[in-house]
């Protein structure tokens, strides 16, 4: 007597393939074989050291996230969709080692600016939740003791705009968009639809549930580093696992989606302030802090004029540089500014080279140089000397 038949994972995969392109217009193929492999991962959570978030997310409605989310939820394994739950509840139904895969819609109502701090603990469970053994410590008035409640939990989140950096940090970022004419789906039906993406779901179960030894085991070649490697790691193995073309389909999403994310993420305040310091430096060795804000100012692209509400004080601007090492000092400068403080250039060169991209070939000119240079008077040595930007003269444009 013969046994049930082996699943076929590519074959699994393939299918699942399938039913995504059929119900959601999804923004890329390697978008799509991110999502299928994000969704067959959940099925062997077990197995995994880290458990990486999936962000849906779209600059505007209808833009199919929240249809996204729905295959997914029919797809996943023991899936548990909210749209507000409390951390505490979040927190109780996540505790096994076999935990529930975690889907979160609407979630900009959650993160968005409206909400401001208002959900930090669930920002710090979806953060500590990526990592194994990372629980959450309690004290339980009740027994009067100490809680360890586990984190761990591979989740989904769907919403206008983008999550919090520290979440899509450790998430496979898909954005959404609007279906262009032409661009047609199946309408999906929970009632007459679900049942064999339920079974699409078992199919998944029965192929992976088997190999979670050998999935634990698994060190795939990664594409990627740090972070982003343990993110994409789970989607990786289950690849391997799979075979035929699934490998490298899977190792090209990893990259592709992984430079999108770090090409078009806004880099955050701190990172932005240090490039635009370092085009305000130009070649100066030294810049009072005074003239350095007003420049960081000039500029009507930056978000200094206007930052926290009454723009960027000397007081701010040394709370941001303070965690690259950088501080202010009594610098003594040529008149009109004498003794005053001020920064150096050479406490800012480490930051630059280990934080900001690298400058182009041509010196960065920004609106504030160019509105410095235009005011009457004496100016900084060496910024008279920069040379003007491509197409212009230093009297104006060419």
């Amino acid at each position: 007597m013969t046994g049930p038949p082996t699943p076929n994972g590519t074959a699994i995969l393939d299918q699942l393939h399938d039913t995504l392109t059929r119900y959601v217009v999804l923004p890329s193929p390697e978008a799509t074989d991110a999502v299928v492999l994000w969704i067959a991962a959940t099925h062997a959570q077990p197995a995994w050291a880290h458990a990486p978030r999936l962000v849906i997310r779209a600059p505007e409605k209808r833009c199919g996230k929240s249809r996204l989310l729905d295959v997914v939820e029919a797809t996943c394994r023991n899936p548990l969709i909210t749209v507000n739950a409390s951390t505490a509840a979040v927190y109780r139904s996540i505790g096994s080692d076999d935990p529930p895969t975690v889907l979160l819609d609407e979630a900009d109502t959650v993160f968005g600016p409206k909400a401001g701090e208002a959900n930090e603990d669930l920002r710090g469970l979806l953060n500590a939740g990526h990592q194994r053994n990372r629980p959450t410590i309690r004290w339980d008035h009740a027994r009067h003791r100490i809680e360890s409640i586990p984190t761990f939990a591979m989740a989904a989140l769907a919403g206008i705009g983008a999550m919090p950096d520290t979440i899509e940090d450790r998430a496979v970022v898909v954005r959404m968009r609007r279906r262009a004419p032409g661009e047609t789906v199946a309408p999906y039906r929970q009632r007459r639809d679900g049942p064999a993406l339920r079974h699409l779901a078992d199919s998944l179960d029965q192929w992976l549930r088997p190999n979670l030894a050998r999935l634990e085991r698994a060190e795939p070649d990664m594409p990627l580093e740090d972070r982003a490697a343990d993110t994409w790691e789970p989607l990786i193995a289950v690849a391997d696992l799979a075979g035929d073309g699934w490998p490298d389909r899977g190792r090209h999403a990893a990259e592709t989606l992984t430079a999108e994310r770090d090409g078009d993420s806004a880099s955050s305040d701190r990172i932005q302030l240090l490039t635009d310091c370092r085009a305000v430096f130009g070649d100066l060795d030294a810049i009072p802090t005074s003239v350095l804000l007003e420049r960081l100012k000039a500029d009507p692209e930056a978000p200094w004029v206007d930052y926290s509400g009454t723009g960027l004080t000397a007081m701010r601007l040394g709370t941001l540089l303070r965690e690259y090492g950088i501080a202010s000092q009594n610098i003594r400068f040529g008149p009109p500014h004498g003794q005053a403080k001020g920064y150096r250039r050479d406490d800012f060169t480490d930051a630059w080279h280990r934080y900001c991209p690298a400058p182009g070939p041509v010196p960065e000119y920004t609106a504030a140089v160019r509105h410095l240079r235009s005011v009457p008077g004496p100016h900084l040595p060496g910024l008279d000397e920069m040379p003007p930007p491509p197409g212009e003269t230093a009297a104006g444009t060419a």
